[in-house]
């Protein structure tokens, strides 16, 4: 019996799905929130603004997102001549190579990517197809819409090349595992006040950074990013001890984070409490 060769996963490509919608946006999304699974966005008509971890980015039709689990994230209507019309599918119980479970690697190492050509086509017509599959009761629906699902996950690793970097990096042997992560957790504690970019650490490591997080994972069993925003959570409450009548924007700002709201909420996450909240306990 021939062994079935997983290129693209560790083991078989077997997600579970979650759910499609397709809409106008009328209005703007009440709600800036992340979800535990994986949410990709496609803009299939009009322009808009998504508000993303506390920035904007201006989106156009053919756009893709990955909000892959603990992204912030709000669509925004900009220009009520030209409607964004909206597909939003979700999904988990995904573990592509060299990447944290349950994440979809991001093209170029950015979560928006432009669709264009036959990919755009083929990716629009079946989201068209999980909306209309979705709506009606036929028989086996849900594998149905795990089957288009697939496709749809297979379409963009083929034709936008999002692996690509993740098998360009180089491996390290084992022994030098620690070495590595060693020297990631004295750049963030060095420099967690600033903007710090998981790929800028990798390139100067040589590896791709779906590996350095596979590895940081596998000696500290935590991802880079969340040990970092518990290091930031840490220092911010030790600056609110000191100085409690700082402003929560200027806290923020001081450990990393232009946007005080994202700031109270990844807080509120890791203390259960908001920073304000705490502030009058010290």
């Amino acid at each position: 019996m021939k062994i079935q060769d997983y290129d693209l996963t560790y083991n078989d490509l077997n997600p579970t799905f979650l759910y499609v919608c397709n809409l106008v946006r009328t209005e703007n999304e009440v709600c800036y929130h992340s979800h535990e699974h994986i949410e990709i966005s496609i803009i299939a008509k009009g322009k808009g603004t998504f508000h993303v971890d506390g920035k904007d980015y201006p989106v156009k039709a053919g756009d893709l997102l990955i909000f892959n689990p603990g992204t912030y994230h709000k669509s925004v209507m900009t220009n009520k001549e030209e409607l964004m019309t909206e597909y939003y599918i979700a999904f988990t119980d995904i573990n592509f190579r060299d990447c944290e479970p349950n994440t979809v690697p991001f093209p170029d190492h950015d979560f928006i990517y432009s669709l264009s050509g036959e990919i755009k086509e083929h990716v629009l017509d079946l989201c068209n197809s999980m909306n209309k599959e979705s709506q009606s009761n036929k028989p086996g629906r849900y594998f149905m819409l795990k089957a288009y699902l697939i496709e749809f996950l297979v379409t963009l690793l083929r034709g936008q090349q999002f692996i690509k970097h993740a098998q360009e990096g180089y491996i390290f042997a084992s022994p030098n595992k620690k070495y590595v992560v060693d020297q990631m957790i004295r750049y963030f504690t060095e420099h967690y006040p600033e903007k710090i970019s998981l790929e800028c650490i990798a390139q100067n490591m040589y590896l791709s950074p779906f590996y350095l997080s596979k590895i940081f994972k596998s000696e500290t069993g935590d991802t880079p990013i969340s040990y970092l925003i518990g290091l930031r959570m840490e220092k911010a409450r030790n600056i609110m001890k000191e100085n409690p009548a700082l402003s929560i924007q200027t806290i923020a700002q001081s450990v990393g984070y232009e946007d005080a709201y994202h700031f109270s909420k990844l807080f509120k996450k890791h203390f259960g409490i908001p920073p304000s909240t705490y502030k009058k306990t010290v």
